[in-house]
């Protein structure tokens, strides 16, 4: 005898053999509970299986399922077909985002509803007390289990309620498709189309002149503008350069002080970029590597670039390695040199990839 049925034997009670075919599921839930010392002090359905209440609480939460399912697929659809890139004005592009967080939100507040509502008005009302105790656990014990669960299951009136199970299902699919669509966007279209991630505003045209450094008025720069230990936000000298249509393109123009100039050249001929410096200036670009942030805090006696939004900071005498913070990625250096006029130019454009990007991905 197991030491639940003891426990029933000495309170002077029978404990029922649970299987026995003639008992019911709740039966043996009932015995359950018995054996396990838990008193049902209120069971009450809350609403009669086959009466219109029990219908109508049923179309509710397929309902909200339902929307679900609806929201769900109409974040793919836009996810996936909805133009994303930005234009300059107010084009389609604009509503991206907001849709994609509108549809995301009902998605999300539907299914909760939905399973609030069933919960609350489908479910009977339970109020169960059990005493706290240890004991072996026997097979009988597990039957209980087994049956309990499959009770449970039961009470959620799925297979009585069809309707519910379908729109379960209708509704929580989408949603599945919702978590794997970022990690599968990149597969249905490129992000990186006419490989605008690897260009920016410094790029020379072909058979062009190269284009130069300018302030943010548009006037070109000369290295005696910057004193030693300066800096000064560059961007390039066409049209628009200065605006959100080359928003990759600011870049920080750095006059260092001999020996730290030595010492990043030395650095850069580590890396194959022995050339990239004119004199004592470099210029890195100004978009932190970790979340596209404007680095522009420069410490001219530490040498470092701080980013203020996530506190990354990149040592300028060491490629604009990161040296702390979130940021994983170097500052990508721009080739630079001074024109036949005595202005500063680039001498190609950014060789490394401008920004956050898939580097940034764990």
């Amino acid at each position: 005898m197991s030491p639940h049925t003891e426990h029933q034997a000495s309170q002077g009670r029978e404990p029922l053999d649970v299987n026995d075919p003639r008992l019911t599921r709740f039966d043996i839930v009932r015995e359950g509970a018995h054996r396990d010392d838990i008193e049902i002090v209120h069971y009450e359905p809350q609403v009669l299986p086959g009466t219109k209440a029990e219908r109508r609480l049923t179309r509710v939460v397929a309902g909200f399922f339902l929307i679900t399912g609806l929201a769900a697929t109409a974040f793919l659809a836009i996810y996936i077909w909805w133009p994303w890139q930005y234009e300059p004005g107010r084009g389609g592009d604009k509503f991206y985002t907001p849709l994609l967080g509108l549809t995301l939100g009902v998605a999300l507040l539907a299914v909760g509803f939905g399973i609030l509502t069933w919960g609350k008005k489908l479910l009977p009302k339970e109020v169960s007390i059990q005493d706290r105790h240890e004991g072996q656990v026997d097979k009988e014990s597990r039957t209980i289990t087994g049956q309990t669960m499959l009770y449970m299951a039961d009470e959620l009136g799925v297979k009585r309620r069809p309707l519910l199970g379908i729109s379960l299902l209708a509704g929580l699919a989408p949603v599945a498709a919702v978590a794997a669509a970022p990690l599968v966007g990149g597969l249905i279209s490129q992000p990186h189309k006419n490989n605008q991630m690897f260009t920016t505003g410094f790029a020379m045209p072909e058979g062009g002149q190269r284009i130069r450094l300018v302030r943010e008025d548009g006037r070109p720069i000369r290295p005696a503008d910057i004193s030693t230990g300066g800096q000064l936000t560059v961007f390039p000298g066409i049209d628009h350069g200065v605006s959100n249509k080359h928003a990759d393109s600011p870049t920080l123009l750095i006059h260092l002080r001999d020996s730290d100039a030595q010492e990043s050249r030395r650095a850069n001929e580590r890396i194959g970029h022995g050339d990239y410096m004119w004199g004592n200036y470099a210029a890195f670009s100004k978009i932190c590597t970790h979340a596209g942030c404007p680095a522009s805090l420069f410490e001219q006696q530490t040498n470092r670039l701080l980013c203020p939004c996530h506190q990354s900071q990149f040592l300028i005498t060491d490629n604009a390695r990161p040296i702390f913070g979130p940021a994983s990625r170097r500052l990508p250096q721009l080739p630079i040199e001074v024109d036949s006029e005595g202005f500063f130019v680039a001498k190609s454009d950014y060789t490394e990839t401008v920004g956050p990007d898939f580097w940034e991905r764990p």
